[in-house]
């Protein structure tokens, strides 16, 4: 099995942390979000080669997907951001057997496992929710494969979002599709892949729907924090063992070298290693390595890497190499 990712997004809901950092590599509970995904394909022990779709810094990103995950890579740039079809089309001189693609502003609780036991020709995982007009929801019929996909819909035709995960058995009806989408007038100034799949299901293909256990968005400021909440939820806390004078709430992410006094840390706070904390309190908070927090009360804040910040209160979204001071008494 082959592997298509496309990252090439600039991340712009996450700005300025996404004019430095690519989207997929920012930190959540310690770790990029990148990398929980890439943990999950190192699992499955099937994967021939992964197909990187790059753009927004793509230099960053290639240098870490090497050395992340050790599996044949290859990297496409996608000069024209086209959308989601697009983006998968750029792949296709690569895929010569079923391929896994997989959109990575998220972070999914998934088996793959299934993939080695479905007769389908694809499947597309999917999540209940309740805010289902913001979002492509996938309607099945009494089986539970695919019949169509509604971006957005005003009434309650269907509740299981579509995630940005899929595996496709038939992996030249899904390029046929795309051949198809591209032809065709942009939907919304884009072409999506999901008219792809619309394609695939419209020539016969069975598409299984399968909902996910957990489903954690991470392409936006108020998202990532509460992904980072649930990751340290789910046993990816890290505290040290005693620090005098000070008070931590679990569950917090707290890396090596990380200097703190006189302050309460917690909850659901992730601190990279090197930062220095002072004299301040800070909670539903993720900031970055060697950077340096004195007499603030941070809340729902991202604090990036080298940042200093003294006297500072509320929340905050700093990015790499700021510092802001309030030197009013």
């Amino acid at each position: 099995m082959k592997v298509i990712i496309p990252l090439a997004g600039k991340g712009t809901r996450l700005r300025p942390h996404t004019h430095v950092t690519p989207k997929p590599m920012l930190r959540v509970a310690g770790k990029p979000v990148m990398t929980y995904l890439l943990d999950d394909l190192r699992k499955l022990g099937n994967i021939e080669e992964v197909i990187y779709i790059t753009g927004h810094l793509k230099e960053k990103v290639e240098s870490y997907a090497r050395q992340a995950l050790d599996v044949r890579s290859v990297f496409v740039e996608q000069l024209t951001q086209d959308g989601t079809a697009g983006a998968v089309a750029l792949a296709r001189p690569h895929i010569d057997q079923p391929v896994l693609i997989i959109f990575v502003d998220t972070i999914f609780d998934a088996d793959l496992s299934i993939i080695d036991r479905t007769d389908a020709d694809g499947i597309i995982w999917t999540k209940e929710v309740e805010d289902y007009q913001r979002f492509g929801v996938v309607v099945t019929d009494g089986e539970g494969y695919m019949t169509r996909i509604v971006e957005k819909p005003s009434t309650p035709i269907s509740k299981r979002a579509n995630i940005g995960l899929y595996y496709i058995r038939d992996w030249r009806l899904l390029f046929d599709g795309i051949d198809h989408v591209l032809a065709s007038p942009p939907n919304h100034g884009e072409y999506y892949l999901t008219d792809a799949f619309q394609y695939m299901i419209d020539h016969g293909a069975k598409l299984k729907v399968i909902d996910v256990e957990g489903w954690f968005d991470a392409g936006k400021l108020d998202s990532l924090l509460a992904t980072n909440r649930a990751m340290l939820d789910r046993g990816r806390a890290r505290r040290p063992a005693d620090i005098p004078g000070s008070t931590i709430v679990d569950p917090v992410h707290i890396e090596d070298d990380v200097k703190i006094h006189a302050s309460r840390i917690g909850p659901n706070v992730s601190i990279g290693a090197g930062t220095i904390i002072d004299g301040s309190e800070i909670r539903d908070t993720i900031i970055g390595t060697l950077s340096t927090v004195r007499s603030s009360g941070l809340v729902n804040s991202l604090v990036g890497d080298h940042v200093v910040l003294e006297g500072v209160h509320g929340e905050v979204t700093v990015g790499d190499h700021s510092e802001v001071r309030n030197n009013k008494k």
